[in-house]
């Protein structure tokens, strides 16, 4: 089974110069906890998390509306091609310690999102599932 298989496809991106009000805002109306960070060209930047605004915004007392995505977006994002096997990206998951990857075209264009939810519930192997929230739960200090 490969990535596009599985992955969530239509995926929106923020601006580096927006705001974390704005991308807070997006994140809501998707229903998503992450959104890709797309600079000129659409390249990838970085993603944004709903974490990211909490830890580096929130709790560091920042006006959210003055905040922009780049001043707390988790820069080099992971990646991985819409025609790689299922087994990669979990593999990759574990290795780099995420729970999901921006998923790219042969044009490195973004196409979608897996997320290990997406790899759980298409995939059918939920025990596969857990092994990859395991590894990528586990500190590295704990490897």
């Amino acid at each position: 089974m490969q990535v596009k298989d599985v992955m969530t496809h239509g995926v929106e991106c923020v601006k580096p110069q927006d705001s974390i009000v704005s991308a807070a805002e997006k994140m809501r109306d998707l229903n998503v906890g992450a959104l890709p960070v797309c600079g000129d060209n659409d390249r990838l930047a970085g993603i944004i998390t709903d974490r990211d605004i909490t830890i580096r915004a929130v709790a560091a007392h920042r006006d959210a509306n003055q905040t922009r995505v780049s001043d707390v977006l988790t820069p080099g994002i992971i990646w991985c091609f819409e025609d790689q096997d299922v087994e990669e990206a979990a593999r990759l998951m574990e290795q780099k310690q995420v729970r999901r990857l921006a998923v790219l075209n042969h044009d490195k264009k973004l196409v979608g999102i897996v997320s290990l939810g997406d790899l759980a519930v298409e995939s059918g192997s939920a025990a596969r599932s857990g092994e990859v929230l395991r590894e990528v739960s586990e500190a590295p200090a704990d490897r």
